[in-house]
């Protein structure tokens, strides 16, 4: 990208977790496709699961097997579905689950050069205990001031409570905020936090989804972590 397409300078950095810094797709996405097929009986697809994946309302996992498994004629309630889901995620009878299966996408050095310019926060829509497993390991941990789960605001994404949690008193427009799913656009417009998108090239349903970033305001479509630094004026 040309440098020409940089933004103003940010003070405060907050990032979503899933999608963002690890891939999911082989844990909460397998997961979802597996508990899916377990509750129903249907061999759903991995484009219906982006399809409703990519719903308002769906970046919580369990809501969106509940929401899914319940339009194919399975009535699942919210509980339902997270325990079903957990067997898959979290393994069960000695079985390993598919949480081993999650895989970091930005290096601990990145993170301490972007530790170096900016207030680094998280706003994930996984549960304390996910969060824990995955990033209490990870060596870049430390440089993040505020993690702020699902546990820890009563109203989860698409509501803005866990940014401006993370923001206090200060200025929205002193923060970007970068996600990969709906509910996280939704969240950063009605925060008034600057957003930008993770939308790799080749994503399901590319054009729809790239379209619907941009008409909630999203100031750039990353097609991964490592291209937000086009975007930030040089130290």
């Amino acid at each position: 990208m040309a440098a020409s397409k940089t933004i103003a300078l940010p003070k405060i950095l907050i990032f979503d977790v899933d999608g963002v810094l690890v891939d999911v797709r082989r844990s909460f996405w397998l997961s979802g496709l597996e508990t899916m097929r377990y509750l129903t009986g249907k061999r759903v697809t991995w484009p219906e699961l982006h399809r409703w994946k990519s719903k308002p309302g769906n970046n919580d996992d369990w809501k969106m097997v509940s929401n899914w498994a319940t339009a194919l004629g399975r009535p699942t309630t919210y509980e339902e579905a997270r325990d079903a889901f957990q067997q898959f995620y979290w393994g069960k009878d000695g079985k390993p689950g598919n949480v081993s299966k999650e895989r970091f996408v930005v290096k601990p050095g990145q993170i301490e050069r972007w530790g170096r310019r900016f207030e680094l926060n998280l706003f994930t829509g996984r549960t304390r205990k996910e969060f824990a497993y995955t990033f209490d390991r990870w060596a870049a941990a430390w440089h993040f001031r505020t993690v702020v789960t699902m546990n820890d605001v009563k109203r989860k994404k698409p509501f803005p409570d866990g940014l401006l949690k993370i923001l206090g008193r200060r200025d929205p427009a002193t923060a970007l905020y970068v996600g990969d799913n709906i509910d996280d656009a939704l969240a950063a417009r009605d925060a008034r936090v600057p957003f930008m998108a993770i939308l790799p090239e080749g994503t399901f349903e590319y054009r729809k989804r790239a379209a619907q970033f941009r008409e909630l305001g999203a100031l750039a479509l990353l097609p991964g972590m490592l291209a937000l630094n086009d975007w930030l004026p040089p130290a």
